[in-house]
């Protein structure tokens, strides 16, 4: 089999590239191409009910505006950093992991990675479909399964369809959604600002510090943090002389800008009625639907898949590279039908035989989001104290100097980890009663136990980021310099100068992902 090259690639609009280094004609993408598949995923009607989620934790609106603010802003600062690398290498995130954990030893994190991206994207799935029946029932159009196996099929059918086909159709898909999706949230806010009682927004008295570190950890996780194991995916094909500092903008500005103006909106809408705040937080769609006239329905209904089919296309997409960086060896658009096949079944699954399912199974997955915070910390870490590209040989060479384990970042994110799940409690704790072991260190570090002030302030994602970085940066140094500058200097040389070929790319593509080359 002759692997496809960059033309037949554009011509057949599927992108074959997987988690080989992008070939050097490929690299042509600029900084501020960064802006739309962050928009796009971003700017949705959720963000709007997340500041229900804010105002729950008892804080003010002047205190919620802070941690919107701050929180959105600076957990897409840190995907940002993470994007660096994305150009540094050339190559997905989990690749670029193994240089501050081994070749081999990158599988670790790569495991909870892919969890977690696959895992949350069938969540959004379902809340596509769940949320096609909450309208469809609003609109008096019928209600029950048929309807959802219709929501399903279509819903899957689209993320599926669009990760298979790769990088480049999801760029423009994403540039397209973000006007779609922007109008029709532009058009929510205008019918509902009557809904807004400024007076009793600006009554809510102020909160605990503790409920405002709380409120701020939730925001930096359901936001920024959540994407932020896939954010070099995205920055692979910029061009290599791409500004670092511009990459870091745009991915910030791209991902905080739209859920920043919602939230503080949100803030507004869910902040004038405490009914409304509490059905937000029980049904955000259900009860955002209600404040808008009939004939609006249809134009928010599509918004609101589109935003959350938006947000998925990106995690499967990634998952599957993620995927093939654990060792699997299939063509990249392969690895996404996987994925993709994986989320459908989850999908129907949760909506037609256990919905009872879906608390215990948010439970799991931010579980998971304490090891993958100290992944972080440790990747961001690494990347600040590099000053050379990757070499791209060495990637893929347990030989070579990136070497099989690195035992420090393990050890890291193993130590993060059991920090961190000391420090957070369990908030489906009736729905998954099996996950309430966690909150172990809020009792003897004085902090008040599982039932004290402290419980729902999050600590432990902060804390196993901060392990992660501090780690990483601290006990790494002399390690990442003998890589960058020590014996393997010259190697790094030879490597810098000699850009990938076509015949390496096809040498590479046979490597990992299992397709034969002619060379």
């Amino acid at each position: 089999m002759t692997t496809p090259s960059s033309g037949d690639v554009r011509r057949l609009g599927v992108e074959t590239t997987g988690i080989e280094i992008i070939d050097e004609s490929e690299r042509t993408a600029k900084p501020s191409d960064l802006f739309w598949p962050w928009f796009a995923a971003n700017v949705s009607v959720f963000g709007i009910s997340y500041a229900a989620f804010v105002l729950g934790f008892g804080i003010s609106f002047w205190q919620a505006v802070l941690v919107a603010v701050v929180g959105i802003t600076v957990s897409f600062l840190l995907c940002g950093i993470i994007a660096i690398a994305g150009k540094r290498g050339s190559a997905p995130t989990m690749i670029l992991s193994r240089a501050p954990f081994g070749v081999t030893g990158q599988k670790f994190p790569g495991v909870i990675s892919w969890l977690v991206s696959i895992g949350w994207e069938t969540f959004l799935a379902i809340m596509a479909v769940l949320a096609t029946a909450t309208v469809f029932k609003e609109l008096g159009w019928g209600e029950g399964n048929g309807i959802k196996i219709a929501a399903a099929i279509v819903v899957a059918a689209m993320i599926v369809l669009a990760s298979v086909a790769g990088y480049h159709i999801i760029m423009r898909m994403q540039s397209i959604l973000t006007w779609v999706t922007g109008l029709v949230t532009i058009g929510f806010i205008l019918l509902t600002l009557g809904k807004i009682d400024w007076n009793a927004v600006l009554a809510m008295k102020p909160g605990s510090i503790q409920s405002v570190i709380g409120a701020l950890t939730m925001v930096m996780t359901g936001f920024g943090l959540g994407w932020i194991n896939i954010a070099a995916d995205w920055s692979r094909y910029q061009h290599r002389d791409a500004s670092g500092p511009a990459i870091v903008f745009w991915n910030t500005f791209g991902g905080a800008i739209a859920p920043v103006l919602l939230v503080l909106y949100g803030l507004g809408l869910a902040g004038s009625d405490p009914t409304l705040m509490d059905g937000i937080s029980a049904d955000p769609i259900g009860t955002l639907a209600t404040l808008l006239p009939t004939w609006f329905l249809v134009p928010f209904l599509v918004a609101v898949i589109l935003s959350l089919v938006s947000g998925a296309v990106l995690g499967i997409y990634s998952s599957g590279l993620t995927l093939l960086s654990l060792g699997v060896r299939i063509p990249r658009p392969a690895a996404a039908l996987i994925d993709g096949v994986i989320l459908t079944l989850g999908t129907f699954w949760v909506v037609f035989l256990a919905q009872d399912f879906l608390g215990p199974f948010q439970s799991f997955l931010i579980t998971l989001g304490v090891p993958l915070a100290a992944w972080a910390g440790v990747m961001m870490g690494d990347i600040l104290l590099r000053k050379r590209d990757y070499d791209e040989d060495a990637l893929f060479d347990a030989r070579g100097r990136y070497g099989a384990f690195d035992w420090v970042s393990i050890a890291l994110v193993v130590i993060g980890s059991v920090v961190g799940w000391g420090l957070v409690i369990n908030t489906f704790a009736d729905a998954a009663s099996w996950n309430n072991w966690q909150g172990y260190l809020l009792g003897p570090l004085g902090l008040g136990g599982r039932d004290g002030a402290w419980a729902w302030a999050n600590l432990g994602v902060l804390a196993s980021l901060l392990i992660g970085f501090l780690g990483s940066w601290l006990l790494r140094r002399g390690k990442v310099a003998r890589q960058e500058f020590g014996s393997y200097g010259s190697d790094l040389a030879g490597a810098t100068a000699a850009r990938p070929s076509a015949g390496r790319g096809a040498r590479d593509l046979e490597h990992t992902n299992g397709l034969p080359s002619d060379s």
